[in-house]
C-alpha cells in the first residue's frame, strides 16, 4: 500500500513538473502530495510495530534505532540524489517515486510478526547495530561538510553513495551470522537433550466459551471507561478517550510543537537575527545530526535506566520537554549566537521525544492495538506544529513586519512576502511557545505520577520466559517443550540431566 501511493504521488508530481502532462490544477497538485506524504505511514508502521512487537524487551533500543535511521534518511536520500542525478532538481521527484518505493517491496517478507526468541545477548546485537548507525551518521555528518567546501565530481559521488549503501546492509552481516549460530544451538540442543529438564503431559483441554450472537452497544460504551490495569491490551477507544493519552498528547504536542516551529523558521531567524547567508546550511545540519542522536540516545539510555534502575520513560520526557524551554528562551531574547545553541537543542530534543513517545505507549496501553495507537500518539506533532508555528509564531511575525513597513512609510502590495528584521520579529512567539513547553512538561510531570507504581514493578515480566543456552545459540525452552509434546503425546516423560 505504502509503496502504491508513495510511486503514485511523487510520478504524478514530476510528470506535472516536466510537463509530459498537461499543466494540472491546484487541487489536483495538493492531492498528489497528500497522498505522497501519507505514503509513508505504511512502511514506517509496518516495520517499527513489528520490530516492537519483535524485542518487547528491548523496545526502546529497537525505537531509538529506527527512529534514528528515519532521522538520518533525508542526507542518505541526497547522498543518492546528487551520485544518480547530480544537479537535476527536478529528477529528486523522480528519485523520490522509485527508490522508496522499491526498498520495501524487496525486503517485504522480512517484515513479520515472529515468536519471541529471546537471546541472551540480545542488548548486545542491539549495540553493535548502533555503533554502525553513528558511524554512517558521522560517515555523513564529514560529507556535508566537504561537499559545502568542495564541489564533487560524479565519481566522487558515486563513490560516496556507495560507502552508505555498505553501511546501511552492515546489520545484515551481523544479523545473518547470529541466525547461523542461533540454528547451531538449536541442532545441538535436539541432538542432545540432557541439558535441559522437561516434563510433558497431555494438555488440558481449553473450555470453548459461546460467542454470543449480538453485541450490546451499551456494555461497549461501559468497556471504554472500564480500561484493563495499565500494560495489559486496551481496546483502540478505551486507549483513546484515557486521561494517560491525553495527558500524553498535550505534552508532545507542546513539545515537539515548539521544537518544529524552530525547525520551520530557521531560515527566517537566520535573516532576522542578522546571522552570515552561509550559515543556514550550518543550522539545519546541526539540527539534523542532533536529531539523529536524540532519537538514538533516548531509546538506548532510556531502556538502560529502566531496566537497571526502574528510571519511569515518563520522566525522561519531562526532562527532554523542559530542556527544549531553553533553546527556545535563547531564541526570544536572541543571546548571541544563541541559535547555533538552540539548533543542537532542538534538533535533540525533538529527536528523543518521539522513540520516548512510542515506547510510553506502547507500556501502558499494550501491543494488541499498537499499529493504532502510535498513530494517534504521533498526530500530536502536526497539531503542535500547526498551533505554534502558524497560529502563533507566523502570525506575530507578520504583525510586527507589517508594523515596520508602516515605520518606513511603506504600503504592502498583493501577493508580496513580507519580511522582519531584528530580534523583536520573533521574541513574544517565542516567549509563548517557552510558556507552553514548560506547560508540556508539567502537564508531563502529572503522569510520572500517575504511573510511578506501574514503573516500580518489572513491566516485562510477561515477555519474559525461560531460556535454555545451547552451544553457540540460545534456544527459549518454551520451544524445547513444544518439540518435546508432540514426540510423546500420551505420557508423563522426565528427561533428567545427566
Amino acid at each position: 500500500m505504502g509503496s502504491l501511493m508513495n510511486f503514485f504521488g511523487y510520478f504524478m508530481i514530476w510528470v506535472s513538473v516536466t510537463g509530459r502532462i498537461a499543466k494540472p490544477h491546484a487541487w489536483q497538485m495538493c492531492l498528489y502530495m497528500w497522498i505522497a506524504a501519507n505514503s509513508q505511514s505504511f512502511p514506517n508502521t509496518g516495520a517499527l510495530v513489528t520490530c516492537v512487537k519483535n524485542f518487547p524487551e528491548n523496545r526502546g533500543s529497537v525505537l531509538g534505532l529506527l527512529k534514528g535511521f528515519i532521522g538520518l534518511s533525508g542526507a542518505i536520500m541526497t547522498q543518492y540524489y546528487h551520485a544518480f542525478y547530480m544537479d537535476d532538481t527536478k529528477a529528486l521527484i523522480l528519485l523520490l517515486a522509485w527508490l522508496p518505493t522499491i526498498v520495501p517491496l524487496i525486503f517485504l517478507r522480512t517484515i513479520r510478526i515472529m515468536k519471541v526468541v529471546r537471546l541472551a545477548r540480545e542488548l548486545e546485537i542491539f549495540y553493535r547495530f548502533l555503533y554502525i548507525a553513528l558511524g554512517l551518521a558521522g560517515f555523513i555528518m564529514v560529507l556535508i561538510v566537504l561537499q559545502n567546501k568542495v564541489r564533487f565530481t560524479r565519481t566522487e559521488y558515486l563513490a560516496s553513495a556507495f560507502v552508505v549503501v555498505v553501511l546501511l546492509l552492515l546489520p545484515l552481516v551481523i544479523v545473518i551470522k547470529e541466525e547461523f549460530s542461533v540454528w547451531t544451538g538449536k541442532k545441538q540442543a535436539s541432538n542432545n537433550h540432557s541439558q535441559v529438564n522437561v516434563v510433558t503431559e497431555n494438555p488440558p483441554a481449553v473450555p470453548v466459551m459461546p460467542a454470543e450472537a449480538t453485541i450490546r452497544p451499551l456494555a461497549c460504551i461501559k468497556t471504554i471507561f472500564n480500561p484493563p490495569e495499565r500494560g495489559e491490551d486496551y481496546g483502540i477507544p478505551q486507549a483513546i478517550f484515557s486521561i494517560d493519552m491525553l495527558i500524553l498528547f498535550i505534552a508532545t504536542a507542546c513539545g515537539t510543537g515548539g521544537a518544529l516551529t524552530v525547525i520551520d523558521n530557521l531560515g527566517q531567524l537566520d535573516k532576522s537575527l542578522g546571522y552570515p547567508k552561509h550559515s543556514i546550511s550550518t543550522f539545519v545540519s546541526l539540527v539534523s545530526i542532533w536529531n539523529f542522536l536524540g532519537r538514538v540516545l533516548a531509546g538506548y539510555l532510556s531502556e538502560i535506566a529502566l531496566t537497571n534502575y526502574n528510571f519511569p520513560r515518563p520522566l525522561m520526557l519531562t526532562l527532554v520537554i523542559l530542556l527544549s524551554c531553553i533553546g527556545h528562551l535563547l531564541i526570544a531574547f536572541a543571546v548571541p549566537n544563541s541559535l547555533y545553541f538552540a539548533s543542537v537543542m532542538t534538533g535533540f530534543c525533538v529527536g528523543a521525544q518521539l522513540p520516548l513517545l512510542c515506547a510510553i505507549i506502547s507500556e501502558l496501553f499494550g501491543l494488541k492495538h499498537y499499529s493504532t495507537m502510535y498513530n494517534v500518539g504521533s498526530v500530536s506533532s502536526p497539531v503542535g506544529s500547526y498551533i505554534f508555528n502558524v497560529r502563533v509564531a507566523g502570525h506575530l511575525y507578520d504583525k510586527e513586519a507589517l508594523k515596520q513597513m508602516e515605520a518606513l512609510g511603506l504600503e504592502r502590495k498583493p501577493g508580496q512576502d513580507l519580511t522582519c528584521n531584528g530580534a523583536k520579529c520573533y521574541r513574544l512567539a517565542f516567549l509563548i511557545i517557552s510558556a507552553a513547553t514548560l506547560l508540556g512538561s508539567i502537564v508531563s510531570l502529572i503522569l510520572v505520577f500517575r504511573t510511578r507504581t506501574f514503573y516500580k514493578g518489572d513491566i516485562y515480566k510477561k515477555f519474559k520466559e525461560g531460556v535454555a543456552p545451547t552451544g553457540n545459540g540460545d534456544v527459549p525452552l518454551r520451544e524445547m517443550e513444544d518439540k518435546a509434546t508432540t514426540t510423546v503425546p500420551e505420557t508423563k516423560t522426565a528427561v533428567s540431566a545427566g
